[in-house]
């Protein structure tokens, strides 16, 4: 049982060596860490450069520029794919996530194709956001619900498990989408395709270190994505 946890960064230099460790800590079987940098200005490649060569589970994919976060995860799916991973773990690098949940999700895709972590499945489970952050966050799940059908209460969430087979049924070069809209766009395909989605309770932190990436032009492209998949949908084009 191959696992894989793709971590992609960006300016995460203050994070990325105490989650890799806390992540080796879980003493999975067959664990790996594939960090993806979008060329950090701060040092985190070179940071990640370090512990490789210390630990030869922890990989590398250096990219040439901030290109996103949807690109970030495609690159590293394929990576995922073509080294015949079985699992495949996606997560942020600031701790909004807590790595020991991934014990709880490795228990669960047992008998799932993909299982997110989410916050609002039981109650709202969000540390440290302002109310307008939680009530955007919120709305923008309810509105994808509203529109799609899917019945995911948490489908912009980030912390997810996915088996190899449901990256290799989804066409990941047409996937063009980013943050939101690029979690909406994943999970909307694997339901889509029929396979076995499963929601668990997370409580989300807000980052320790760092900045957000959030930005409005994100909100924008989750907002138009779901009625994108929605038409798609409708005339087979998915």
């Amino acid at each position: 049982m191959k696992i894989i946890v793709i971590i992609p960064t960006y300016n995460e230099v203050e994070n990325i060596s105490r989650l890799i460790d806390i992540l080796f800590k879980l003493q999975l079987n067959q664990l790996d860490v594939l960090v993806v940098d979008d060329n950090s200005p701060d040092g985190t490649s070179e940071l990640v450069k370090k512990l490789a060569t210390e630990n030869p589970r922890i990989y590398l994919i250096q990219r040439e520029g901030k290109l996103g976060l949807g690109t970030a995860y495609v690159r590293g799916f394929k990576y995922a794919i073509e080294h015949a991973y079985d699992f495949i773990v996606q997560m942020d690098a600031d701790f909004s996530h807590d790595p020991s949940e991934i014990k709880n999700f490795m228990s669960t895709i047992a008998n799932y194709d993909l299982v997110l972590g989410s916050r609002y499945i039981v109650g709202v489970n969000v540390v440290n956001w302002p109310l307008s952050r939680l009530l955007l966050s919120y709305g923008a799940n309810l509105y994808t619900r509203l529109i799609t059908q899917m019945p995911i209460k948490d489908s912009t969430g980030g912390f997810k498990c996915f088996r190899r087979v449901v990256l290799e049924a989804i066409q990941l070069d047409n996937i063009k989408s980013d943050g939101y809209a690029f979690q909406i766009e994943m999970n909307y395909k694997a339901w889509k395709k029929g396979f076995r989605i499963k929601e668990i309770p997370i409580v989300f932190v807000d980052r320790i270190a760092g900045s957000s990436k959030m930005s409005k032009r994100i909100i924008r492209e989750a907002a138009l994505m779901v009625w994108k998949l929605k038409f798609l949908s409708l005339f087979g084009k998915l």
